[in-house]
């Protein structure tokens, strides 16, 4: 099969497991078909699905992955001892772990097609990340914590695991208890690192976005934390800040510059 064939037996296998989407019509060009193909895997409940399905959809992300680029640590500069500033795709990232920002469920994000980076994660990753997510929530009974995280494989993603944290959601006010906890994942994910004798990982901007934690303190408790953990860290040799919008880079630039 070549990647559009691949593309299509996907669509056509996450059409038949459910009747409802027995009307829906498959489009002819690529960037509908690859709309249509990450919507229905964004909807997909964890369960179950053929060696096939997984065979082929590997084969497709990992092309997929492969034709956006991928980027490793490796090439990067630091900015300062031990410390990174990349802006860009952290699913394009080849490095020992990328911190996804996820909500309590776990499982990713259910909304076909959303921008947010977990959506971005479980996409590229493939529908054996949910399933992993899944089977840990089924055995802890309960929600993840905010200001807790848990680690899985990264499947056809180019690093080798996903840490996944849960960031506190701010209303109208920022409090002392949002701050703590939005340190506890920087804290959580690299003792998770440590633990698992990482040595390098790549944090996103936790709570930023959906969860509107203002950006300039949450890069300063970013900052802080990691530097402070990097004091006594065994294993972890590089860690990257991960920006995607401009605002956040010159942010995260600032006060790394300033504080080397």
């Amino acid at each position: 099969m070549n990647k559009s064939e691949k593309r299509l037996y996907l669509i056509k296998e996450l059409i038949k497991e459910n009747r409802s989407y027995e009307d829906i019509t498959i489009p002819q060009t690529s960037q509908e078909q690859e709309h249509l193909l990450r919507g229905l895997m964004n909807i997909r409940r964890p369960r179950e699905i053929s060696a096939e399905f997984l065979k082929i959809q590997d084969e497709y992300l990992t092309e997929i992955n492969n034709e956006k680029g991928i980027v490793s640590i490796n090439d990067l500069e630091p900015i300062c001892e031990n410390i990174y500033l990349w802006q860009g795709d952290i699913t394009t990232l080849k490095c020992d772990a990328i911190v996804n920002a996820a909500n309590s469920g776990l499982t990713g994000c259910y909304i076909p097609n959303h921008r947010c980076i977990d959506n971005c994660i479980h996409s590229f990753a493939g529908i054996e990340l949910r399933l992993e997510c899944a089977e840990i929530m089924k055995k802890q009974c309960y929600e993840e914590p905010t200001g807790q995280a848990k680690i899985t494989k990264a499947y056809n993603l180019p690093c080798k695991y996903v840490i996944h944290t849960v960031g506190p959601i701010v209303g109208r006010e920022l409090t002392r208890q949002h701050c703590q906890l939005l340190k506890s994942c920087y804290t959580q994910s690299l003792q998770l690192a440590e633990e698992n004798k990482l040595e390098s990982i790549a944090f996103c901007c936790i709570s930023t976005g959906e969860f509107h934690f203002p950006n300039d303190k949450a890069c300063e408790i970013a900052v802080n934390t990691v530097k402070e953990y990097m004091k006594n860290a065994t294993y972890i040799k590089k860690v990257i800040f991960n920006v995607f919008k401009e605002q956040d880079r010159e942010i995260y630039e600032k006060l790394l510059r300033a504080n080397r």
